[in-house]
Order: structure tokens, then sequence, then C-alpha cells
């Protein structure tokens, strides 16, 4: 593998970046590595300097959810992303896929498993863990008897979850840059969806499913 490899970090953790740093270091020692602690920085990264690979979590100031993966790939198409979050595999494996990464890793992976899934997209192969393989196919097979939360879209989901930390619908509009009222059209699609009438029921719903 060429040794000139670019590597982009994007976590606000500075704990965490350091720690990837130095794991990548040790199996791509020629590698140029640049870190980030904000979507913003790591979109204009991103748009003045080509990667080989985009390392992120999908939970960082300036960013909700998976609004950072779907703006990295309007930005650049083609560019690879390895997905690193504190969020299990079963809550966002499966979106952020579709919503254009090569691969997903719960943070507390083995850093072997980090090296595997990184070479595994550098030659241009999506990378999927054991257990995310069988989420997967349990996804897939299971279409019918999917969970409430899962009906959702990926911004319904960001609204559920922001309502559930007790969130006004005024806050949450100023924190995705929309108006109350279509917050309050979220909300009620998403009592639609999932059968509930109130938010207590919500929270109570994303407590009990470790929806974090």
């Amino acid at each position: 593998m060429k040794g000139d490899l670019k590597f982009l970090l994007a976590d606000d953790h500075a704990i965490v970046r350091r720690g990837l740093n130095q794991i990548l270091k040790d199996d791509f020692s020629e590698a140029v590595i640049t870190e980030v602690a904000n979507a913003d920085d790591a979109l204009d990264a991103i748009s003045k300097n080509g990667f080989d690979l985009v390392i992120c979590d999908i939970s960082m100031p300036g960013t909700t959810g998976l609004e950072l993966i779907k703006k990295i790939k309007n930005l650049k198409p083609s560019q690879n992303i390895l997905v690193l979050s504190m969020h299990r595999e079963e809550q966002y494996a499966v979106r952020a896929l579709k919503a254009g990464a090569f691969g997903y890793l719960a943070k507390e992976s083995a850093p072997e498993e980090l090296i595997k899934a990184v070479r595994h997209i550098l030659v241009g192969k999506k990378y999927v863990s054991p257990s995310m393989a069988a989420i997967l196919i349990n996804h897939i097979g299971n279409q019918e008897r999917l969970e409430l939360h899962e009906l959702l879209s990926d911004r319904e989901l960001e609204v559920l979850q922001l309502i559930a930390n007790g969130k006004s619908l005024t806050t949450i509009g100023e924190k995705l840059n929309l108006s109350p009222n279509t917050i309050s059209t979220y909300r009620s699609r998403i009592l639609e969806k999932m059968n509930m009438t109130s938010n207590a029921e919500l929270i109570r719903y994303v407590h009990e499913h470790k929806i974090t």
C-alpha cells in the first residue's frame, strides 16, 4: 500500500483523535494525518484537500446525526468515509451505509478491527464487521418486524432523540436550522408512525431502547 496516504480524523474529543492517530501511525507510518474537531472544519479540509479516507464521528459540533456524511458525499461523492461512533451498530450502521459511508465501527472496537476496516476501504471495499453483518441480514430479512424507531427518517430520528433529551421545539429548531412549526410537524409524524400520543411515551421508548 502506498506510503503517502492522507487521512482526516474528525472527532470533537482530542483524546480520541490522539488514540486514532497513534493506531494509524503504527500501521501506516508514512501517512499524513489531519485532525479536526468539528463538522465545519472537516468540510473545509475536505474541500481543500484530497484524503484517501475520512474517519469521523457522526455526533460533533456543527452537525447532527448522519448529516455530516451526507454533506461530505455532496461535496465529494467519491470520498471514502469510515464512521467511528459511540452509537451502537444496531442504531446507526444501516443508516450510515445508506448515507454513503464505506464502513461503521463502534468506538469500543479493537484497534485491530479498525486497521482491518481501513485496509478494506483503501482498496475499494466496504467493511462490515461480523456483528454488523448479522444486523444487516436481520434488517433485510425482517422488514416486517422493524422496531418502531426504524420506521423514522434520519431527520425524524434526530428530532426524537432531541425531544427525549428534554429540548423544546424552539431549541430543536435552532439546533437543526428549522422553524418551530417544521419541528412540530416532525413531532406529529413521529407520534403517528410510532402510534404514540405524547412526549412522555416517546421519552420512555427512547430510554427503554437506549437510543442515545
